[in-house]
């Protein structure tokens, strides 16, 4: 069995591919993670400082 591995998308990139890479690895709809994203954002205002730490952690999905 496979180990799957949280990479940023490539394919379904907004900005940093940060919400398409978590929703590949859940394997749901990246704009459902972007919406989560959005009311995180709003709600505590810490949906954006968030989003950055994990474009900056997150390594980007290897190229085939």
């Amino acid at each position: 069995m496979e180990q799957k591995k949280l990479y940023r998308s490539r394919r379904n990139r907004m900005v940093c591919g940060v919400c398409g890479g978590i929703g590949e690895y859940l394997n749901i709809d990246p704009t459902l993670i972007r919406l989560a994203f959005v009311l995180i954002t709003f709600a505590a205002c810490s949906g954006i400082l968030a989003y950055f730490i994990a474009a900056i952690i997150i390594p980007d999905e290897p190229m085939d």
